[in-house]
């Protein structure tokens, strides 16, 4: 879907930045000019990142417990 009108931006494109290593909305803003124009897109661009960064968070976690050593007596 596309969630920047003005520099047509798709949720695709901003989720494919974020797995090159975007970490905020300035890096977004930056990057691929999100939100740089009327703004109307902002809120969406946000709630992705955030979904992402979430969701990145998990996968982390699963991922360290997962490598935690077990003791057994």
């Amino acid at each position: 879907m596309i969630v920047c009108v003005c520099n047509n931006i798709s949720d695709r494109e901003i989720r494919q930045a974020m797995e090159f290593g975007i970490t905020s909305m300035d890096e977004l803003r930056n990057a691929l000019g999100v939100a740089t124009c009327c703004g109307q897109c902002f809120s969406c661009a946000e709630d992705i990142l955030n979904e992402h960064l979430a969701a990145q968070a998990a996968a982390d976690m699963q991922e360290t417990v997962l490598k935690r050593p077990v003791f057994t007596n």
